[in-house]
């Protein structure tokens, strides 16, 4: 597994050199170090687009454990009227009609469950994709493909392609978090970057199920060197590195320590300016449902996700589990639900209220659905055949839904759109064509979606 850049900066640069070499050496070689700097380039600067972008950064809402579609955002009447009737296929397993209401929201009457009452007045600016589908119903799989677009292979993940294709808008800070991941299902293959240089992998904060409110970032600061001996210890190992670079063809993992010593040590003020909540006004922690008890980690979540987009982060992830519900659907499900509930629709408000919505996409999902028929009562199984996700901001149309699955909710009948889909079209909202967006390995040109994927042209706003 690639190192942290956190993990990175101090253990193998600043304390150890601290260790091995004298500040006099420094001074010696400050000529060499000013030349080698002249000559590199930051692999993580910003860079052009294909064509214009619809948006410029993404967060994902990411619900681990695969949330049930018709119970959320793919109202299904036919349930009803077949309730308890065997499901067509599936031996002797009964439908299962959602328990809860599917109201008209909106101007655009989008139909979305009840569990929902905050996120729901917020319809006229979503896009609910009705019709997802992956490969294969297992968790590690489809969530590895989720994020990296394989379930096969290691792979760059979605976060690690943006920051290849586009770099970062500030370059104090990550270009790629995620908050909370999970240590299972792929673990940091999630938001690993593969072969991509090792610059381009996602920055991991907490673990899912922890709490944020007392996190503490480790390796964040140096006790024993002010910020100027830690400059010119940096300098020098810096101009040893890039002289190894001059003398390597296949210069991408140093390109990676080059800048992870150099994001670790500029983070050390940044990040934490942008973890603290401390200037954020007591109504806005209110909203996003901090301190509220059940909304309170997933509140921090969505707040510092805005935190971070507003500071220039390209992408950002935030994770909420466990929404695998076997059993126990009406009080997990309910539950999940009213924790998210609240935050995510306070995030969309706070975007649009601060001009931020119209160029962040935001994304909701999981690795697959739910079946609509059951195996144990008050449950319901993997369905990775159709399932729903929904964007919102960032250049796709509000209030309309785009694709179906059949009358139970069971397949993807309408505009099916895979993760290969789903891919190509975040890189197409942000400026990349998925075809061109392309990295040389192994003798061959690799791409997020391989040989695959199509633009839903159809939510462009």
């Amino acid at each position: 597994m690639n190192t942290s850049p956190l993990n990175f900066s101090r253990r193998d640069a600043l304390q150890s050199m601290s260790a091995g070499f004298g500040f006099m050496a420094f001074a010696g070689l400050s000529t060499m170090a000013a030349h080698a700097a002249q000559k590199y380039q930051n692999p993580l600067a910003p860079k052009q687009p294909h064509f214009k972008p619809r948006a410029k950064r993404i967060i994902f809402c990411c619900m681990r454990g695969g949330p049930s579609h018709v119970d959320t955002f793919d109202y299904k009447p036919a349930l009803a009227k077949n309730n308890g009737k065997s499901a067509s296929g599936f031996g002797n397993r009964k439908l299962m009609v959602s328990p809860w209401k599917f109201p008209k929201r909106g101007k655009s009457g989008l139909e979305i469950s009840e569990l929902y009452p905050h996120l729901a007045k917020h319809a006229d600016k979503m896009c609910l994709l009705n019709s997802m589908y992956g490969d294969i119903p297992n968790h590690p799989q489809c969530f590895v493909q989720l994020h990296t677009g394989s379930f096969q292979f290691v792979r760059p993940s979605l976060g690690s392609w943006l920051l290849y294709g586009l770099g970062t808008e500030n370059q104090n800070l990550p270009g790629f978090v995620t908050l909370n991941p999970p240590s299972r299902v792929g673990g940091a293959q999630n938001y690993g970057s593969a072969f991509l240089p090792a610059i381009y992998q996602g920055t991991r904060i907490g673990n899912l199920g922890q709490s944020l409110k007392d996190i503490r970032l480790p390796n964040l600061g140096n006790d024993r060197l002010d910020a100027a001996a830690q400059r010119r210890q940096l300098d020098y190992i810096q101009s040893l590195n890039r002289d190894l670079k001059s003398r390597n063809e296949d210069s991408a993992q140093i390109d990676g320590v080059i800048e992870s010593y150099e994001l670790a040590f500029r983070m050390q003020s940044a990040l934490p300016e942008v973890m603290s909540l401390k200037g954020e006004k007591q109504s806005t922690l209110e909203a996003y449902g901090i301190g509220g008890g059940g909304t309170d980690n997933f509140g921090r979540q969505c707040l510092l996700a805005r935190r971070m987009v507003e500071s220039g982060v390209r992408f950002v992830e935030i994770s909420h589990a466990n929404w695998d519900q076997h059993k126990g659907l009406r009080a997990r499900l309910g539950a999940n639900c009213k924790a998210t509930d609240q935050p995510m629709a306070a995030l969309l408000a706070d975007l649009e209220e601060r001009g931020l919505l119209e160029d962040t996409l935001v994304m909701w999902g999981g690795e697959f659905g739910r079946t609509p028929h059951a195996k144990q009562q008050d449950g319901r199984d993997h369905n990775a055949t159709g399932f729903s996700y929904w964007l919102a901001g960032g250049g796709v149309k509000g209030g309309m839904r785009y694709g179906a699955t059949d009358e139970h909710g069971i397949k993807a009948v309408e505009n099916r759109m895979h993760f290969h889909d789903l891919h190509a079209t975040l890189l197409h909202l942000l400026g990349l064509d998925h075809e061109k967006l392309t990295y040389r390995y192994a003798g061959r040109d690799f791409r997020l979606t391989d040989v695959h994927g199509n633009v839903a042209k159809e939510i462009l706003s």
